[in-house]
């Protein structure tokens, strides 16, 4: 790419309303890298206060969230400024006296912190803990998705009783929290805060058991946690391990389903594959409806970005559009992480968002398998993938069981390590050259409607990825 189509960001001059916008950007990235509960935790009230040569100056409410985001976020926080801003290369943390009145300058006083408004992450109802940003009408589905919004629109129409507990597993940014909160807000309306809901973190819940043993007070957990309608358990994952507080989650389960409350877990993974789950918990997962949210297939990808570009305000192309849906696979913050950037770009440099920025940013943010990783790698993946031996796969063998992980083997060896159709004939059984064409572009076209297929695909780039 040339340096004339390359965006650069060091000459943004950085007035108030700039950092403003910087650091809004910035925690967006943020928020992709660190947990929502952490995230709402740590930087809330948090502000760019000015830019000092090549220091960004981020000020913060109090001395304890100074200590805590310099020893656990300093490298995610560079990190994020400096894809905004290259010529940043070191963040100076300052604690700011009040919450809002960050006045280092007098020039800054006159400008308000970024509000709920253009930051809506903070605005979470202390009483639920919901966020009501997340709405089902928001909420785009897609085959991947389907079955969890069918289940948890039904337990909407019917609370305590249909799919109780309602258990939603997926891979990490792929909507849980999403679809979780929305049904709590969707239960708040439609009752008219005649069902008490409470939604929390299981990290939250940690917290709260571990203050309530403390300090002697683990009535006060009961209170908070039995005397609701509907309790929303996110990243139940987390609480594995911990003696104390699962045997309060325990507890607190028993004593809502025996009342016939309403229970919503989420988790990484489905109850069968966590092997240092409690069996009485496991159990009583598994006794209601288990619902999977999977990679989103091209159509769900394509609909979300266009979606999130229109709230963003931000024009892209048809080109710039494909190119986004067809690279960024996994996740839905990915896909935000994106635009995000996207956006910033297109408001400060006043920029055309054409398909060269986009590939850009994406060859930014999305991290590609090394070249450096030998056919042998790819091949051994798939096989394993497959549960067949890498001798199978590269036979003159026609079964059905084989031919499919042969092909998806060719076309990674293309996707990923980008060889020549004649050398992957090669690798794959001396094949002729016209059979990796034919099942690269079989597999290139089949991966954008068989969710299936592009979950296989995606779990073996993470693999080979990892080696």
């Amino acid at each position: 790419m040339d340096n004339k189509n390359k965006v650069l960001l060091d000459d943004i001059s950085v007035d108030l309303n700039e950092l403003d916008t910087i650091w809004e950007a910035a925690l967006g990235e943020i928020e992709i890298h660190v947990s929502k509960p952490n995230f709402n935790t740590w930087f809330k009230n948090t502000k760019f206060l000015e830019k000092k040569e090549s220091t960004a100056c981020i000020g913060l409410p109090n001395h304890f969230a100074k200590e805590w985001i310099e020893n656990k976020y300093a490298k995610v926080v560079l990190g994020a400024l400096r894809s905004l801003e290259e010529n940043i290369t070191r963040v100076e943390f300052i604690v700011c006296n009040g919450k809002n009145n960050f006045g280092i300058k007098k020039s800054i006083k006159k400008s308000p912190f970024i509000s709920q408004a253009e930051f809506p992450e903070f605005r979470v109802d202390v009483t639920t803990n919901l966020n009501p940003k997340y709405t089902l009408d928001s909420y785009i589905i897609g085959s991947s998705n389907e079955l969890a919004f069918a289940a948890a629109s039904a337990v909407i129409d019917d609370v305590g009783t249909k799919y109780n507990p309602l258990f939603i597993y997926g891979g990490v940014g792929l909507g849980k929290t999403h679809l979780l909160q929305a049904v709590g807000n969707a239960v708040k309306s439609k009752y008219e805060g005649k069902i008490r809901v409470k939604y929390v973190s299981s990290e939250k819940f940690t917290n709260d058991v571990i203050w309530a043993i403390r300090n002697r007070r683990m009535e006060t957990i009961k209170e908070k946690y039995r005397m609701v309608d509907l309790l929303i358990i996110d990243d139940i994952q987390f609480i594995i391990g911990k003696a104390a507080t699962e045997e309060e989650f325990f507890h607190t389960f028993n004593a809502l389903f025996e009342n016939n409350k309403q229970i919503i877990i989420s988790s990484d993974k489905p109850p069968k594959f966590m092997p240092n789950l409690a069996e009485r918990l496991r159990s009583r997962f598994e006794g209601g409806m288990i619902a999977d949210i999977g990679y989103p297939d091209y159509e769900l990808r394509m609909a979300i970005i266009k979606s999130k570009a229109m709230e963003k305000n931000l024009s892209l192309g048809e080109d710039a559009l494909v190119y986004l849906a067809s690279k960024i696979q996994r996740s839905f913050r990915e896909i935000e992480g994106a635009l995000n950037r996207l956006a910033f770009i297109q408001k400060t440099k006043k920029l055309e968002i054409d398909i060269v920025v986009v590939t850009q940013v994406i060859s930014e943010l999305i991290q590609e398998p090394s070249k450096n990783i030998s056919p042998h790698v790819v091949i051994k993946t798939v096989a394993e993938v497959f549960e067949i031996s890498i001798e199978d796969l590269v036979s003159k063998s026609r079964k059905k069981e084989l031919v499919n992980p042969r092909q998806i083997a060719m076309y990674l060896l293309r996707d990923v390590l980008d060889m020549s159709y004649p050398n992957i004939g090669d690798k794959i059984g001396k094949r002729d050259h016209t059979t990796a064409l034919y099942a690269y572009e079989k597999i290139a076209n089949e991966i954008n409607k068989n969710q299936s297929l592009n979950q296989k695909v995606i779990i073996i780039k993470e693999l080979i990825s990892k080696v």
